[in-house]
């Protein structure tokens, strides 16, 4: 396989040696038909100025997909991302936010906040439903009146920022526990994208497990060794709980300890023995969702008698 599989290019950005996000985000590709029916729905969200919700698994690569966004977007601002599991508690509205100086003791000068420096363009909050509902409540006001007021400040300023969102968790489930804020949700769900997991993507394994070991072939100054076959079967059948930051990882790994000109089996350091219970696993999903009505039959009765249902 080359670097442009089945004629879909890999996306890199141009500053990309500069930026401090991982390998991991730097590319995207779009082999698998689920990747090829997210591109056409982010492409179809990206022009518009609605905020969008990224729903998606660890380490899937949500932060990518809302770079893409706002590339697409042609928004002229910055591309702002927040960790909102990181910010302080006690500080979140002045992070957020900003303060006017003065505010807080040593606060000589004012600070525009996250949603400040996204001014003109996008703000993304990566796992939205960390935010204190305190603050969720003074996010969507600030979205829905296009301004802000910093701590200590008398006026408000007004902003112009798209914001794009994502979460690991059902945010639904968070709002009926009165975790999450009901108005928000239904405003960020006027824009979702659905990033399947890897192992779902199927399609896009090898591609990135190619883009991963050219990359860091390149970094280490070392020679570009092929997948094997054998290889390239165990990384399609893997299941990838750890997603594209685990393939990372394991591609890593075995450029490190392969000798020859060849990856091979041992190298992804990988059990062979939950991969092939994913691929029963699948098979059977194929059965119940595609079989035919006898076949279903059989297998529910099958597997009632094992005790499993």
């Amino acid at each position: 396989m080359s670097f442009e599989a089945f004629g879909q290019p890999l996306l890199t950005f141009p500053d990309a040696e500069k930026s401090p996000l991982s390998i991991r985000a730097k590319a995207l590709v779009f082999v698998d038909p689920r990747s090829r029916q997210l591109r056409q729905e982010l492409e179809q969200l990206a022009p518009r100025s609605i905020s969008v919700l990224i729903r998606g698994e660890t380490g899937s690569g949500k932060e990518l997909l809302a770079r893409h966004i706002h590339r697409a977007s042609d928004r002229g601002g910055l591309f702002v991302s927040v960790n909102c599991g990181a910010i302080s508690p006690t500080y979140a509205d002045a992070e957020l936010f900003g303060y006017a100086a003065g505010s807080f003791s040593g606060s000589a000068s004012s600070r525009a906040g996250w949603f400040g420096s996204a001014n003109g363009g996008t703000l993304y909050l990566d796992e939205i439903g960390d935010l204190p509902l305190p603050i969720q409540v003074k996010l969507l006001a600030a979205l829905e009146n296009h301004e802000v007021t910093r701590v200590g400040a008398q006026q408000p300023s007004p902003v112009d920022v798209r914001l794009v969102a994502a979460t690991s968790i059902d945010l639904a489930q968070a709002v009926a526990a009165g975790k999450f804020h009901e108005r928000l949700y239904h405003y960020l769900r006027e824009g979702q994208l659905e990033l399947p997991a890897l192992r779902e993507r199927v399609g896009d394994i090898l591609s990135l497990a190619e883009y991963f070991l050219g990359i860091y072939s390149q970094r280490l100054d070392l020679a570009v060794p092929l997948i094997s076959e054998a290889a390239q079967h165990v990384l399609e059948q893997h299941s990838w709980p750890g997603n594209t930051r685990e393939l990372e990882n394991v591609i890593h790994f075995a450029l490190l300890v392969s000798t020859g000109d060849e990856i091979l089996p041992e190298h992804l350091n990988l059990s062979e023995v939950p991969a092939s219970l994913v691929a029963i696993e699948r098979q059977l999903k194929q059965i119940l969702t595609r079989g035919t009505a006898s076949e279903q039959a059989a297998l529910k009765q099958l597997l009632k008698d094992a005790a499993l249902v």
